[in-house]
């Protein structure tokens, strides 16, 4: 059974950090790029960062440059993203994704609440 397991969300004053996890199991982790989406009240669901499956390359949006770092442990097929310095527009549910390089297979965690708020 593939699941993956967000947890780290809460509430964080502005300029704050907060590190998420995922915790994949039920596939081959190392075939599959993952990635963290978030989706605010009344938004699309928008791409934040991705890393390949081996780890090599990520990729984060404008909008976090410099503040998120995404990243992942193979060994613990665990995928993580440190957030510092949050501002109240980077209140989301955030999601844990995974996609098979070969692109065949997309899987979704349940979503983890962040809050960015004084």
């Amino acid at each position: 059974q593939v699941r993956l397991v967000e947890s780290g969300g809460g509430l964080v004053q502005p300029g704050g950090s907060l590190r998420l996890s995922c915790a994949a199991s039920g596939f081959t982790f190392t075939s599959y790029t993952m990635s963290w989406y978030r989706q605010a009240p009344g938004k699309e669901r928008e791409l934040v960062a991705i890393i390949t499956n081996t780890g090599g390359s990520t990729n984060d949006a404008d909008s976090v440059k410099g503040r998120f770092t995404i990243s992942r442990d193979n060994a613990k097929t665990t995928v993580y993203l440190q957030m510092n310095s949050l501002k109240p527009e980077d209140t989301a549910v955030y999601y844990c994704n995974a996609e098979s390089v070969s692109g065949t297979r997309i899987y979704w965690g349940q979503g983890t609440q962040v809050t960015v708020s004084s």
